[in-house]
């Protein structure tokens, strides 16, 4: 995604995504909560969320996915 065509998310929906990251992040184990898995979930789910993807069960179960084995 580029600058240009990059999603505006309105605080509140920025908010709602930092709590599903954070759902997202208690998931997975221990040693994968580096920043770089976090960051990387993070992505995941604004990409997601930029696709139109609005329930949070699918964005969390997405990350959670992502982040299982950490980051490369």
């Amino acid at each position: 995604m580029t600058a240009m065509n990059q999603p505006k998310f309105d605080p509140d929906y920025v908010a709602t995504l930092r709590e599903v990251l954070d759902i997202a992040v208690e998931q997975i184990a221990m040693e994968h909560r580096t920043p770089a898995t976090k960051a990387m979930m993070a992505q995941i789910i604004v990409q997601n969320a930029a696709r139109g993807i609005t329930d949070a069960n699918a964005l969390v179960h997405d990350a959670v996915r992502a982040g299982a084995h950490g980051a490369p």
